[in-house]
């Protein structure tokens, strides 16, 4: 039997990182994990500058430990001299050992372009170019647009002028609720691999996590282990017709990640190839179908694998902001009031949601706005370090800490410009039906709102990132309002701004206020498709104008004829002249679609796994869209022709 000793000799220095998240002339954060306690210096070699070389000591990076053998390295660091702004920043980060320092190039030489001695990164004078997107699921069987991006971003290596300022992900950057099998069985060698903490698990089927990875059902058959107690039977009869379903409504909740473990592997695995190198991934005793299934998912997961390197790198390049959606929790998270009762009242959903939002806190959050999470953060930091000495979450600590993150209101963020970058929660803060439980809660409620107008009042140009579309397309908002009608809101995710009456008219209302006279550009993914709206204020001489571009999926994409469908009915439906169109304007707003270049005579929706690429000019009015499509192309939303 391999000693732990050993087993720790042979593991890799870093596991995932760095990461860079934001950035600023006098402050950089940057996020990594490693298999052990790091000591670290940062090098920094600014073009025409002289270089500077910093200890990372116990006030500049906070390590906290995952398991036995995964620490994650939170690196906070505030510069007396601000960095130059517009110039490429070559930046090394070497680990102290005892026989000399080892470099990026020594440990991570994959995260360096071809002929570079260092990876680097550029501080934008301004938010004039931007990378966003959306929805990363790793077994979509198509190609992943953060490898396109890094190939984008290799060929502007020496033009730091075309750099963008950031690398927008605006939703679902894992799936924890839709896992391939391979990636599961992946997911539970690296927790043995790395000893990530196991836990206990009240009110479920089985005691613990390490009874849940020996389950029978833990492949495929998850499902039958997630809740189904006797206070939901109303709700099952609602929302499925009757027939006996789980707390959860993920239709692909085959493999949902419960455990916090599973969690912080998971990100490990969708960031970085060197986990994979750590485990191998066969086949677990399964029926002719389901090992079908794995092997089709295996051949798409290994496509992914390969792709790791290159994301990695983009990562290790751009600054990165990051903001939830659903999957990074689970499928219709806090879709409706009765949805919320179910899911929080029982121990173990409630476990599970928490901690996902748990690893999202030290994964994602913490490097959007550290100062805004330092209080979540302090007690996530003592529920791990509690569990180090024994390899198991406390409990009572877990569930203390997870009631108090369910509650936090403070995910939100925002970036000074120009222009001024807002980021939106829409899932923590919902406005709940007061007619009707069942129905769909509001995006925001009315207090987050306020907030809202108030980052925008006198703006001369703001960027907005909704996760979810400001302004969709009205037939398939028209669809999910049916089957809401229907009581059914679950079956079609029925989760737009225009769904909630009383959230769409105050975010309307918005837009109208007199004291909202710029530009606004609305950053938006989750939909798995792309296009881009022109959006005027009616009966407003000099009312503000609105750009709405919508950038999904990353490598995720809608089924082709249904969307083709979809595209070629809502035209004919909503078109200028249609009475149907007349009946359910937005009659203060002026919408004019745009059309991408490469698609077929009329159509509007662009779909395929890409990212999104957009331009601002000095006043913040989008100068190009778009969408860098993994396949290899370009393809670009041009204006509408002016027919005023």
């Amino acid at each position: 039997m391999t000693s732990p000793d050993t087993l720790h000799a042979s593991l890799p220095d870093v596991l995932a990182g760095p990461l860079l998240r934001r950035l600023t002339p006098d402050r950089l954060l940057i996020w990594l994990v490693a298999s052990r306690p790091l000591t670290l210096k940062l090098l920094l070699h600014p073009e025409g500058h002289g270089p500077r070389r910093l200890t990372l000591n116990d006030a500049r990076v906070r390590r906290l430990p995952l398991g036995r053998h995964a620490h994650l390295h939170l690196i906070d660091l505030a510069l007396e001299t601000p960095l130059p702004l517009g110039v490429r920043i070559a930046y090394d980060l070497r680990i102290v050992g005892e026989r000399g320092d080892a470099g990026i190039a020594d440990w991570a030489p994959h995260l360096l372009h071809e002929g570079a001695r260092r990876p680097a990164f550029v501080l934008c004078e301004g938010h004039h170019r931007l990378l966003h997107g959306s929805c990363r699921r790793p077994h979509h069987d198509g190609p992943d647009g953060l490898v396109r991006a890094d190939a984008w971003l290799a060929e502007r290596h020496d033009t730091p002028e075309e750099w963008p300022a950031w690398l927008l992900m605006t939703g679902d950057q894992i799936y924890a609720d839709d896992v391939a099998g391979p990636l599961l069985v992946a997911i539970h060698a690296l927790i043995r691999r790395l000893g990530l903490f196991d836990e206990s698990l009240e009110g479920a089927t089985v005691a613990d996590s390490q009874a849940l990875y020996a389950a029978e059902s833990t492949y495929y058959q998850r499902e039958a282990l997630l809740p189904d107690v006797t206070s939901s039977a109303d709700l099952r009869e609602r929302f499925f017709g009757g027939v006996k379903k789980p707390v959860f409504t993920s239709a692909n909740a085959h493999n949902h990640l419960m455990t916090f473990g599973e969690i912080i592997a998971m990100y490990l695995l969708v960031w970085s190839p060197m986990p994979w190198r750590l485990v191998e991934v066969t086949a677990p005793s399964l029926d002719a179908e389901k090992t079908e299934t794995f092997a089709a998912e295996q051949a798409v997961i290994e496509r992914f694998v390969e792709g790791l390197p290159a994301a990695a790198r983009l990562l290790a390049h751009l600054p990165s902001l990051m903001i939830f959606d659903d999957h990074d929790i689970t499928d219709d998270w806090n879709l409706t009031a009765d949805w919320e009762q179910t899911a929080y009242e029982h121990p173990f959903s409630r476990r599970i949601i928490g901690n996902a939002l748990l690893g999202y806190l030290v994964c994602q959050g913490w490097g959007n706005d550290p100062d805004r999470l330092a209080g979540p953060l302090d007690e996530v930091s003592t529920l791990l370090e509690d569990a180090a000495p024994q390899g198991w979450l406390p409990a009572e600590t877990q569930d203390a800490c997870i009631r108090h993150l369910l509650r936090f209101e403070g995910w939100e963020f925002q970036v000074p410009g120009p222009p001024k970058l807002v980021v939106l929660d829409t899932r923590t803060r919902r406005w709940r039906s007061e007619r009707n439980p069942r129905r769909p809660s509001g995006l925001m409620d009315w207090e987050a709102l306020s907030e809202f107008q108030q980052e925008l009042l006198d703006a001369p140009s703001v960027i907005i990132v909704s996760p979810a579309p400001m302004f969709g397309v009205k037939l398939i908002e028209t669809i999910q309002k049916l089957f809401t009608l229907a009581g059914k809101p679950l079956l079609v995710d029925a989760e737009n701004w225009m769904a909630h009456r009383g959230a769409a008219g105050v975010m309307l209302n918005i837009f109208r206020h007199s004291r909202t006279p710029g530009h606004y550009v609305i950053l938006s993914g989750d939909v798995h498709y792309s296009f881009a709206y022109d959006i005027r204020i009616r009966q407003r001489r000099r009312g503000p104008q609105l750009w709405q571009i919508t950038s999904s999926g990353i490598k995720n994409a809608f089924p082709d004829t249904l969307l083709d469908w979809f595209d070629r009915a809502n035209r004919w439906l909503y078109a200028p002249r249609s009475p149907l169109n007349w009946f359910t304007k937005r009659r203060r707003m002026r919408i004019r679609p745009r059309d991408p270049e490469r698609a077929r005579a009329g159509e509007r929706l662009w779909n395929g796994a890409g990212i999104g690429l957009v331009e601002l000019d000095d006043q913040g009015r989008p100068s190009r869209i778009a969408q860098l499509d993994a396949r290899g192309f370009d393809v670009a939303f041009p204006p509408p022709p002016d027919k005023s």
